[in-house]
């Protein structure tokens, strides 16, 4: 049986920053394992540039995002393995029991430890319950973007968008660019939720229409997708009486919300957060399994790809130094660990604990509940104040982040809680 410090589950942004980060530090053998049939996830068919500001300090596309972390891969003899699956993760005391089914059959690999870097999926038609037939025409945003940017197909004229999440507000624009007409982009939410940027570069900048407010209640056709009616949606979303709204298309894309791919982490016995859908973590990005970490989308959805790869370094680094301190690491009954809280405003935050003997600075990943205006973040420990930052404007569609000094963790002394307060 081969025998890996670490394997990575996952060869996309978050899989390769962490296989990356923990041979850094000192992992002597890496495995990626990867369901796809080449490395870089979900960044392979993001043709469209914006990735890499905060990491590379340049503007990248996604495919060539991936191909810097896959080249440190190669630099660095990271193994990996392509389409292939991982089954299951067991224990046998000493070592971490993965079971794989690739090109060779069904496999037993072990591992000091093991890094979850899946990803999430699209919530699909299903899980939302449009009323109406099931005709062709219906795609995810991005099976669709995967259709074009990769495998070169058109998958519609006329086309109608429900969701304006990111991936649905760049395919607006994709659609448009190779000829097709996109009717609108309709969202139930009062505001988006997409980056204000790509509202603008993908929308405003071609004319297409975004009617917030309003659903679809009906899809039309049965062979293939003949049109949508829409409906406005009041303060409590009940249709609004006579605003029903027929229009004409082929194609509709859903664009409705991702959930984190964590079948194989529930079966392993990872806890999960109610709010995230994703491994409940401390700050080292460890889960409460022995020995297994998470990061990336597989523990919250990200909206910009540099946030996964800070999530991962973090991942990689401390899976290593776990391996190389294994025997002799400090005993968990002895570490000082508090929680992390969601307060007034704060939709959810990751870490949800954090270690106080951390040498290492540690970042907060959160979003807010709503628009906020001219509010500030708040971080207290108790009756002490930790940390304020001003922020002119927040949405619940974009992350916000907050470092906490490695200085600053002597004043915790309690659970710390973040608030939005007026400035």
């Amino acid at each position: 049986m081969l025998k890996y410090n670490v394997i990575v589950i996952g060869g996309g942004p978050a899989g390769l920053g962490a296989a990356v980060e923990a041979k850094k530090n000192g992992a002597g053998t890496v495995l990626i394992v990867e369901r796809d049939r080449e490395l870089g996830g979900i960044l392979n068919q993001c043709i469209h540039n914006g990735f890499g500001l905060h990491e590379f300090k340049e503007e990248l596309t996604g495919p060539e995002y991936a191909g810097r972390f896959i080249e440190m891969a190669e630099e660095n003899n990271i193994d990996h393995v392509l389409n292939t699956m991982v089954l299951s993760i067991d224990d046998d005391g000493e070592n971490k029991i993965v079971r794989i089914l690739g090109e060779n059959g069904l496999e037993e690999v072990k591992a000091d430890a093991v890094v979850l870097a899946m990803g999430c999926r699209e919530r699909t038609r299903g899980a939302i319950d449009i009323p109406g037939y099931r005709p062709s025409g219906v795609y995810n945003a991005g099976a669709a973007q995967r259709y074009m940017n990769m495998e070169g197909y058109m998958v519609g004229k006329k086309v109608v968008i429900y969701g304006s999440g990111d991936i649905g507000l760049i395919m607006a624009r994709r659609m448009t660019l190779e000829g097709a007409e996109v009717k609108c982009v309709v969202e139930i939410n009062p505001h988006s939720s997409g980056l204000t940027r790509n509202i603008v570069q993908c929308l405003d900048d071609f004319n297409i229409p975004l009617k917030l407010q309003t659903c679809i209640n009906y899809i039309h056709g049965k062979d293939r997708v003949e049109g949508v009616t829409l409906a406005r949606l009041d303060e409590n979303r009940e249709v609004v009486s006579g605003s029903e709204e027929f229009i004409e298309c082929d194609t509709l894309l859903l664009s409705v919300g991702l959930i984190p791919e964590n079948e194989l982490s529930t079966n392993v016995g990872v806890e999960l957060d109610r709010k995230t859908s994703g491994p409940i973590v401390d700050s080292s990005m460890s889960t409460n399994v022995e020995g297994i970490f998470a990061c990336g989308n597989v523990v919250h959805v990200h909206d910009l790809v540099d946030f996964v790869t800070k999530e991962s370094r973090i991942a990689g680094r401390e899976a290593a130094l776990y391996v190389k301190n294994k025997n002799a690491r400090l005993d968990k009954q002895e570490e000082i660990k508090i929680n992390t809280v969601a307060g007034d405003g704060i939709s959810y935050i990751v870490p949800q604990s954090l270690n106080l003997s951390s040498k290492e600075d540690i970042n907060l990943f959160m979003r807010v509940r709503n628009i906020c205006n001219k509010k500030k973040l708040v971080v207290r420990s108790g009756n002490n104040v930790i940390l304020e930052k001003k922020r002119h404007h927040m949405i619940p569609s974009e992350m916000e982040t907050l470092k906490i000094d490695k200085e600053k963790l002597s004043l915790i002394k309690e659970d710390i809680c973040v608030c939005v307060e007026e400035v």
